[in-house]
């Protein structure tokens, strides 16, 4: 019988040194392979969905038109709003007419405007409002009709009415902060609040424009022409769009570049008073002032848009800034018009919509109320701030310059006073928003240069500091 020798208390003490030893190198080990996978794969590409829509930016080739119109109002002014906008090179989508214009042989070739799309034959859907009009079915359907025009690589589907002013380098930009593979309903309600009680907050006025995301509009276009038949007591066409897209589980998503303008006369105070975001749309120009005072309509329009062909991102973006040896405050909404007030305001106070426009229509008091802050003029037009409307503008080595001329009104001034001006001239650098910069805007803010003579005051727009306040300094 062989007997079994127990280890020495050295030999246990240097085997368990060993245990420790193996032990520390193997956690060691660990540790050190762990923090290498982490840092390697937070230099790997993150595969998310924005990253993947953000990787090509959206552009006009991405987006198709669906216009809404009649064979009366397409042959007479209307035909003229779209063509302010209309970019036949690099445009795809169609005007929806209920049968073909006389003239529209003649007008086969003319890039200048969509082509003409013949809608379908809506006799079959029921339609139960009372003094209502039957082509709201006809309209509607022009989202499900354009969608069947089967285009190739659409990220986006845009409708809007034949009165309706795009401004496309906007749309675009608008859209591409949001992922056109989720499903989005992207639009903007009325300015009058009673019109948005009675038709739905929910819901996109059509004839401001609104944009849905290809993959949204496809499962739409599927079930639409079932799901109107449960709407026939509505009044009109964005009604049933919003209803079956509520049915498919989808709400708006609020847009405010893009203007329903239910409003009437002059609208200057809200154009002066533009959001943040970029302007996208315009409506209703049949039933206001024109924009630019001694102009008719679509001359005024025409010279808006030079201005935003030099640069659209900015314009009607509104900047205020102060003279500190008058004390006047100055707002610089872009491209259209500069207000000099002739005492010290604080910026909430120079941010509300001047009432300058009439309601849409008469009616109870909520008829009269805005889905904005207002704030009434002064009943006397010498009181109020001096208005210099845009002149020319240009670009220039040294950036963009716009030049605004002051609106003559006949009022006594002495020589502290705004009014001696003649001109405003202003510096500013064309404006290129990133996404973050559409998702989280900030406004811009001015400095009141030296002049060269009394009736010129010359303004350089530039991106404020990160802790500056726009504030009298």
């Amino acid at each position: 019988m062989q007997l079994i020798q127990s280890p020495t208390k050295a030999q246990v003490s240097s085997r368990l040194i060993n245990l420790y030893f193996i032990s520390s190198s193997v956690c060691t080990l660990f540790l050190f392979i762990s923090f290498f996978l982490v840092f390697t794969s937070s230099k790997l590409p993150y595969n998310s969905s924005h990253d993947a829509y953000a990787a090509t930016s959206t552009s006009l080739e991405h987006v198709v038109f669906g216009i809404a119109s009649n064979q009366k109002s397409w042959t007479t002014q209307r035909k003229e709003y779209v063509r302010l906008w209309w970019k036949g090179h690099s445009m795809r989508g169609c005007v929806f007419l209920e049968s073909l214009p006389r003239d529209h042989q003649n007008h086969t070739n003319d890039t200048s405007l969509p082509p003409v799309c013949i809608s379908g034959d809506t006799s079959g859907f029921r339609y139960t409002y009372r003094n209502g009009l039957r082509s709201a079915i006809r309209v509607a359907r022009v989202v499900s009709e354009t969608v069947a025009l089967n285009h190739s690589n659409v990220r986006w589907y845009v409708f809007g009415d034949d009165d309706t002013v795009f401004f496309p380098e906007n749309l675009v930009k608008t859209l591409s902060k949001y992922d056109h593979e989720l499903w989005y309903y992207i639009g903007a309600n009325s300015e009058i609040y009673e019109q948005n009680r009675v038709f739905g907050f929910g819901m996109a006025f059509g004839g401001a424009g609104f944009a849905i995301s290809s993959p949204l509009a496809k499962a739409l276009a599927k079930v639409f022409d079932t799901c109107i038949e449960r709407y026939s007591h509505l009044y009109g066409s964005d009604s049933r769009i919003s209803s079956c897209l509520a049915e498919l589980g989808v709400g708006l998503t609020h847009e405010p570049g893009f203007h329903q303008n239910d409003l009437r006369g002059d609208t200057f105070g809200v154009l002066a008073s533009h959001p943040l975001s970029p302007l996208v749309s315009l409506h209703h120009l049949e039933h206001t002032d024109p924009i630019f005072p001694n102009m008719r309509t679509m001359q005024a329009l025409q010279h808006l848009l030079k201005a935003v062909n030099v640069d659209s991102q900015r314009i009607l973006q509104k900047t205020v800034c102060y003279d500190r040896w008058f004390s006047w405050t100055v707002s610089v909404s872009w491209g259209y018009a500069v207000q000099i007030y002739g005492n010290h305001m604080l910026l909430p106070d120079v941010l509300p919509v001047q009432e300058t426009f009439k309601q849409w229509k008469k009616g109870p008091v909520l008829s009269g109320v805005y889905t904005f802050n207002t704030i009434e003029q002064h009943p006397d037009p010498c009181r109020r701030p001096v208005v210099f409307f845009l002149d020319h503008v240009s670009s220039r080595e040294d950036g963009i310059m716009s030049i605004y001329k002051k609106s003559y009104a006949n009022c006594s001034y002495d020589m502290a006073s705004p009014r001696k001006l003649e001109e405003v001239r202003v510096l500013s650098h064309k404006l290129d928003l990133d996404i973050k910069q559409l998702q989280a805007p900030r406004r811009h803010c001015c400095d009141i240069l030296p002049s060269t003579g009394g009736k010129v005051m010359d303004i350089a727009i530039r991106e404020c500091k990160d802790d500056e306040l726009i504030h009298m300094h």
